[in-house]
């Protein structure tokens, strides 16, 4: 299994609250990983990423999603070395291309990751 495959995992057991659906999809370059759907009705993407440094690597059709999709697109990177686990909003893709895991994120830990997630479009 790969790496991001089991950040997924833990993502699905960490918030069951969400319900998740996993998009393999090779027509559409730079589609996120994830789909979530929260309690509210509430739809939103999540690009799942793993790096082993500082850097976080993304295609440029990653980047043009998130650049079109701002809202409600999240990028949620685990650091593998500390397996820290920090949350990006989709608008901050350049920053985060630029700036690599010195970013600020909006969130530190998958709890704090749920309850973000449930509270869009509350």
């Amino acid at each position: 299994m790969g790496p991001e495959r089991k950040l997924y995992q833990k993502l699905r057991k960490s918030l069951p609250q969400i319900s998740w659906i996993r998009l393999e999809n090779n027509s559409l370059h730079g589609t996120p990983d994830l789909l979530g759907y929260n309690n509210s009705g509430h739809f939103f993407t999540v690009e799942l990423k793993v790096t082993k440094s500082n850097k976080i690597r993304f295609s440029p059709h990653q980047i043009a999603f998130h650049k079109k999709h701002p809202r409600n697109s999240f990028i949620l990177v685990q650091a593998l070395g500390s397996g820290a686990v920090k949350l990006f909003r989709g608008d901050q893709i350049m920053k985060l291309v630029a700036c690599g895991l010195e970013l600020e994120a909006c969130c530190l830990s998958l709890e704090a990751c749920g309850l973000l997630f449930e509270s869009l479009g509350a």
